[in-house]
């Protein structure tokens, strides 16, 4: 008989900057409003990095940004910390400890105001919940 394996066609799109779109963000099934590629959300503003130290919720995840503040009366630095709650695309799937590349949108949720873009693979052995690396 005849083939019917015609697949459905997928709406995704590039959203610049020079981020590729992800393979399963173009041949994979899921459903998110909220993803850059196949989704209702630009990406503007600021790129930012950190790492991974949350995976807990769904579809969004907490990166940790490391920096260093001045301290003019001591003349040196001190490490500092920020959380940011990123929406994070099933086309992506961090573990703790991965490098990534977020975006900034119009806000997802209450505190959720960026967005993956790109995954580097983890380069820290052990736990990486509180170790401190600029990048």
């Amino acid at each position: 008989l005849g083939k019917k394996s015609k697949k459905a066609m997928r709406y995704w799109r590039n959203v610049g900057l020079g981020f590729p779109t992800p393979k399963e963000a173009k041949e994979g099934n899921f459903v998110d409003k909220k993803c850059p590629f196949t989704g209702n959300v630009s990406i503007r503003g600021a790129i930012l990095k950190g790492m991974v130290i949350s995976t807990k919720m769904k579809r969004t995840i907490v990166i940790r940004r490391n920096y260093l503040h001045y301290i003019k009366k001591f003349n040196r630095f001190e490490k500092r910390h920020s959380n940011l709650p990123v929406h994070c695309s099933p086309a992506f799937e961090p573990k703790e400890g991965d490098i990534v590349t977020a975006g900034q949108c119009r806000p997802l949720a209450k505190t959720v105001r960026f967005n993956v873009l790109k995954v580097d693979k983890n380069q820290i052995f052990g736990s990486a919940r509180k170790q401190f690396a600029l990048f």
